[in-house]
């Protein structure tokens, strides 16, 4: 699935390859994609992109000639519009020929130009989606790639500084991996913070940094015009798909790679126990659950049996927690029974 990285490269690709190149004409959608038509048509327009987390933006802005405004009717001329585009699981952008669209190239852009080539997005799934005239999410978070020292993320890392104590003599306590520093002055030097920082950083920082490993690799790592050629990141993987790492798998085929014996990691070796302890526990109420069932079926063979030495259906009566079974004309024979024992 697209993340962050890849649909913020997939923007420089547009960008980059649609730099200084006119489109023209109406924008084409494929017959099979459920999205919506984009009612965008112009002689000359110029395509831009932008991202932000999981979304991608095109903006397509009119081209006005000096001196020679498009002629159109009042209220007809063209306007710049923005496209917000979501990619879903296997979204991304191509621009090829025109005589060489992709299968599955679901909405096109044509320059003006012979011979004509296409922008297209391509979306094997079909669970990518575009908005005409959309804007980001508002639900949306801050850009952990390029706003990670917004307000949000910055207050959420130093509003407890004014809380601890300032110039107090305390213990020295060793934290524990993972936690923060303990009775940790407020006034620490900038070169002091950036040091522990660097020294154990926290999801934040870990997300943004490998964010821009990604990122930094630039072409080589997801390329649209290469899409067989992931060598550099297959070398860049620490875990994923790496000789000697260890991986567990749920019921629906999703897998998790981790490596074993760091602090805090699952144990394979533990997890395999415990659906071999689940098992035995089924086995075991299977087994049990079988044995009350021929118990049952024992007992009924035996009521039956004795149903035909009677001849008629007897009745209980009990003396001191003993109980007899006895045909329904002998009550007296068996109390005086009773009372012998």
């Amino acid at each position: 699935m697209p993340e962050g990285p890849e649909l913020h490269l997939a923007s420089r690709f547009v960008s980059r390859v649609c730099a200084g190149v006119v489109f023209s004409g109406p924008v084409e959608k494929s017959e099979v994609s459920k999205n919506s038509e984009v009612p965008f048509t112009c002689d000359a327009y110029y395509i831009t992109a932008t991202s932000r987390g999981k979304e991608v933006r095109l903006t397509l802005t009119p081209i006005e000639e000096e001196g020679e405004p498009q002629a159109r009717p009042a209220g007809k001329a063209c306007q710049p519009m923005d496209i917000v585009f979501r990619f879903g699981m296997s979204g991304f952008f191509r621009f090829t020929a025109g005589s060489e669209m992709p299968k599955h190239a679901h909405l096109c852009f044509y320059t003006n130009e012979t011979p004509q080539r296409a922008l297209s997005f391509v979306d094997v799934r079909r669970f990518g989606s575009w908005e005409p005239n959309g804007d980001w999410q508002t639900d949306r978070g801050p850009c952990v790639m390029f706003e990670l020292k917004i307000p949000p993320f910055m207050k959420a890392r130093t509003v407890l500084d004014g809380l601890l104590p300032k110039k107090r003599e305390l213990p020295e306590v060793k934290p524990e991996q993972g936690q923060c520093q303990p009775h940790q002055d407020s006034e620490m030097s900038l070169s002091k913070k950036i040091k522990v920082k660097m020294e154990s950083p926290d999801i934040l920082d870990l997300c943004h940094s490998m964010s821009m490993e990604v990122i930094n690799m630039g072409s080589k790592g997801y390329d649209p015009e290469k899409p067989d050629d992931y060598s550099t990141f297959q070398a860049w993987l620490q875990c994923y798909c790496v000789p000697g790492m260890k991986s567990l798998r749920d019921h629906n085929g999703r897998t998790i790679w981790f490596q074993q014996g760091v602090k805090g990691e699952p144990s394979a070796k533990g997890i395999k126990k415990e659906k071999e302890g689940a098992q035995n526990k089924r086995v075991k109420s299977h087994s049990e659950s079988k044995k009350t069932k021929e118990n049952k079926r024992k007992g009924s063979r035996s009521r039956e049996g004795r149903k035909k030495q009677t001849g008629k259906e007897g009745r209980r009566s009990w003396h001191d927690s003993c109980f007899f079974f006895c045909p329904s004309g002998e009550e007296a024979a068996s109390k005086k029974h009773a009372d012998q024992v």
